[in-house]
């Protein structure tokens, strides 16, 4: 394991990044075996011979996740198994609207996952968001400023229950100044997007002055409470293992609305407010 700045890069072996590249593949030929199964003739006449449509072909952004994986000495930083618990949904739903909070060597795959969908990251280290962005400036993405602390974690846990902006019949994130667990200052984009699935790995959380995940994980409970389209919302959470993101996933997120895991990633499938059973408190 080497570390780079504040990141951890994991040396992979050999075949993990075959294994990668090869997952990214099946995806594509999946997405091809599906569209042909649902448009039989799917080529045009082109003198002498047959030209496969335009559209058969995969995206940019797919064909440089399977060159970054099948060549990079890092792996991203969930495990497969984890991995594969977001893959399911994302097969499922895309192309749909992916919110993931962080950027990092996982990014390209998540992109790639959902090519012709909306994939937005949010990262916090003007840094290493310029870092990711120089090595694949396809990615969608956004720095976001974080009104918590680590150290604080406790006090707004406790804090918020008496706080009227932080509440859930007044909960909202866009210029929610007085609720510091709410996401404010961002693009519209982000206010204005209903997002499908959310998958929460940043900001950090190991250390006092780390921003935590407390906002992180409230704001995706008031977006998947406040949607007006039909279905649920898919919220991943990892690094589970830790006291934080498990307080506040049981106070937000909801223990009942919890449909999967493994390892160190929680799935979350929480259906908008006028959807549940109204008690006043998120869960």
């Amino acid at each position: 394991m080497i570390k780079a700045g504040r990141h951890v890069i994991v040396e992979k072996p050999w075949f993990l990044g075959l294994l990668l590249a090869g997952l990214i593949g099946g995806v594509l030929a999946l997405s091809l075996f599906l569209h042909i199964a649902d448009n039989p003739v799917s080529c045009s006449f082109t003198g002498l011979g047959f030209r496969p449509q335009s559209k058969l072909q995969p995206s940019p952004i797919q064909l440089k996740a399977l060159l970054h994986y099948a060549t990079s000495p890092v792996v991203p930083q969930q495990s497969y198994a984890e991995i594969s618990i977001s893959l399911a949904i994302l097969q499922r739903r895309s192309p749909c609207n992916f919110l993931v909070f962080g950027l990092g060597h996982d990014s390209l795959m998540w992109a790639a996952f959902n090519a012709a969908g909306t994939t937005l990251f949010l990262e916090e280290d003007p840094k290493w968001f310029h870092t990711v962005l120089q090595r694949a400036p396809d990615l969608r993405a956004h720095t976001v400023r974080y009104r918590t602390k680590m150290s604080e974690a406790d006090e707004l846990f406790s804090w918020y229950r008496s706080e009227p902006d932080c509440s859930t019949s007044k909960s909202q994130l866009r210029g929610n100044d007085k609720c510091k667990l709410a996401l404010t200052g961002l693009p519209d984009e982000f206010y204005n997007t209903e997002w499908d699935l959310i998958m929460i790995d940043a900001p950090r959380g190991y250390f006092a002055e780390a921003p935590g995940r407390m906002g992180a994980i409230y704001s995706a409970a008031v977006m998947a409470r406040n949607r007006k389209g039909l279905g649920a919302t898919h919220v991943f959470l990892h690094d589970v293992d830790r006291k934080v993101e498990k307080m506040y996933a049981q106070e937000f997120l909801c223990m009942k609305y919890l449909v999967n895991g493994t390892g160190r990633l929680w799935h979350f499938q929480i259906p908008p407010a006028s959807n549940a059973t109204s008690s006043g408190t998120f869960c």
